[in-house]
C-alpha cells in the first residue's frame, strides 16, 4: 500500500487522545453543570474526557480507595502472589477498623474472593484492612503498593495513605485520576470487574446491598463504586455500556446519596446522546510498508502502538482527513517497535492528533553486496533528491 492510498483509507480515522474540543461542533449544546466539587466524563476505550470540571483538583476520595485496593488484590491473583480460595485470618486491626464494615470476626478465617466481595459489593473497611495485611504485610506497606500502582498509572493527582479512604490529610485523588483507575480496572480483568455489577452480597447472617443506585435505575450501568465520608462528601465512580460505546463517570463531593447518582446519570446521559466511539485498527495492525535501505529485506511493515479509536461529537467523522509521512532514507537493522513515521489527523487544516507509526517486524543488516548495491543507490539517490 502507498501513502496516498493509507491517506485516503485513514481519513475514516480518528486516534485515542482526540479531544472533543477540537472540533467547532454546531448545535450541540453545553455539557451539563453538575453540583458536584468535581467531575468527569471519560470514554473508556479511547480514554478521552468529554467532560470535565475540576478534574485535576486533589480531594479526599473517601471509599473510592477501595477501587485501588481492589485492583491491586485482582493484580496479585492474575501474578499468581496470591489464589482466589486463600484463607485470610482476620487480625484484631481488621476487626476494629470503623465505618462501613463487612462484618468479619476477629479471628476467623475468611477467603481472599469474599474479602474482595466484601470490599466491592458492601465497602467494608474491615475487609479492606484484611486483604491489605495478607498482601503486604500491613497497611502502611499495603500504602506503599499503592502509590507505587499510582505512578504506574500514571495518576498524578494521587496519593493513599490507607486501603480504605478513611481521612488523612496525605490522602487525596481526583476525578479524572479515578477515571483512569477505573478504566484500567475495566480493560485489565474483565472477569473480576463482573464483580462490581452485582447488587448485594451476603455474609455473617447479613445481606447487604451495593450503595451504587445507578445499578437498580439504569440496566446499562454494571459498577463501580461509592464513597463517602464527612470530608468527602457523596462520591461515585460509575461506568455504563449503551449500542457497544463505554463510558466513564466520577463526581466528587455531592450532597447526597440520591444526588450522586442523579448527577452521575446526567453525565452518562449527556455523553451517550452527543458522542460516538469506533475503533478501526487495532494496534499491530499493518498498515502501510515503507521501503528499507541494505536490509535482509527491501521494506518494513508500519502500524500502530496503540488502538486507533475514535471518540467525537457525533456527525464530525466527515470533517477529518488525515495523512502519514514516513521518516526518510530508511536503513537496516531495524528493530521491531522502532519508529519509523508519523501520522497526522487533521480538521480545518488544523493538526488535532499525531501518532507514531512503528515497525512491525525487526529488518537485518543485509548482506556485504546487498549493502554495497544499496549505497551506491543512496549516493544517487541523493544527487537527483
Amino acid at each position: 500500500m502507498n501513502i496516498t492510498t493509507f491517506a485516503k483509507r485513514l481519513c475514516l480515522l480518528v486516534p485515542l487522545l482526540l479531544s472533543p474540543a477540537a472540533f467547532a461542533v454546531e448545535m450541540m449544546p453545553s455539557p451539563p453543570q453538575l453540583a458536584a466539587k468535581a467531575y468527569v466524563l471519560m470514554d473508556a476505550s479511547s480514554g478521552n474526557v468529554l467532560v470535565e470540571n475540576n478534574g485535576d483538583q486533589r480531594l479526599p476520595p473517601a471509599s473510592l480507595t477501595k477501587l485501588m485496593t481492589a485492583y491491586i488484590a485482582t493484580l496479585e491473583i492474575r501474578r499468581g502472589q496470591i489464589g482466589e480460595n486463600d484463607p485470610v485470618t482476620v487480625s484484631e486491626n481488621a476487626w476494629r477498623t470503623g465505618g462501613s464494615r463487612m462484618f468479619i470476626k476477629v479471628g476467623s478465617q475468611v477467603t481472599v474472593s469474599d474479602l474482595l466481595h466484601g470490599i466491592i459489593i458492601q465497602s467494608g473497611n474491615d475487609a479492606s484492612v484484611a486483604l491489605s495485611e495478607h498482601i503486604a504485610g500491613s497497611e502502611d506497606a499495603f500504602a506503599d503498593m499503592m502509590n507505587k500502582t499510582v505512578a504506574d498509572l500514571r495518576m498524578t493527582n494521587s496519593h493513599f495513605m490507607n486501603p480504605t479512604g478513611l481521612p488523612n490529610p496525605e490522602h487525596y485523588s481526583s476525578a479524572h485520576d479515578m477515571a483512569v483507575l477505573a478504566r484500567a480496572i475495566i480493560h485489565e480483568d474483565p472477569a473480576h470487574y463482573a464483580i462490581y455489577s452485582q447488587k448485594e452480597f451476603f455474609w455473617n447472617g447479613i445481606k447487604q446491598p451495593n450503595r451504587n443506585l445507578l445499578l437498580w435505575r439504569d440496566k446499562t450501568v454494571d459498577g463501580l463504586k461509592t464513597g463517602h465520608t464527612d470530608e468527602a462528601g457523596y462520591c461515585m465512580v460509575s461506568s455504563a455500556v449503551r449500542d457497544g460505546m463505554r463510558l466513564i463517570a466520577v463526581v466528587f463531593g455531592t450532597n447526597s446519596e440520591v444526588a450522586r447518582a442523579s448527577e452521575t446519570q446526567k453525565l452518562l446521559t449527556y455523553g451517550f446522546r452527543f458522542f460516538e466511539t469506533q475503533t478501526f485498527y487495532q494496534k499491530g495492525a499493518e498498515l502501510a510498508q515503507a521501503p528499507v535501505w541494505k536490509g535482509t529485506t527491501n521494506q518494513v511493515k508500519a502500524g500502530l502502538a496503540q488502538d486507533l479509536t475514535m471518540t467525537l461529537p457525533k456527525g464530525q467523522l466527515k470533517k477529518l482527513a488525515a495523512s502519514m509521512t514516513m521518516n526518510p532514507q530508511l536503513v537496516a537493522p531495524i528493530a521491531k517497535g522502532d519508529v519509523i513515521g508519523k501520522v497526522e489527523v487533521k480538521l480545518d487544516d488544523k493538526v488535532v492528533h499525531s501518532a507514531d507509526l512503528i515497525a512491525l517486524d525487526a529488518v537485518d543488516e543485509g548482506g556485504i553486496f546487498r549493502r554495497m548495491w544499496d549505497s551506491i543507490r543512496l549516493f544517487f539517490y541523493g544527487l537527483f533528491n
